[in-house]
């Protein structure tokens, strides 16, 4: 990938580099575990992004 992105490129790619976290503890505590995991995690190696 080339070291100049364009800056639209560049705010996709930041946007998919947060939402990759896991959710924090208190969100799994307060659903009382409806909610566990998150759906937009993604491996590096395994999926490529649409940006």
């Amino acid at each position: 990938m080339s070291r100049n992105k364009p800056h639209a490129y560049k705010l996709r790619l930041a946007r998919a580099l947060k939402a990759n976290s896991p959710i924090p503890a208190w969100v799994i505590i307060k659903t009382r575990r409806r909610i566990t995991v998150n759906p937009l995690r993604r491996d590096w190696r395994r999926q490529n992004l649409k940006v």
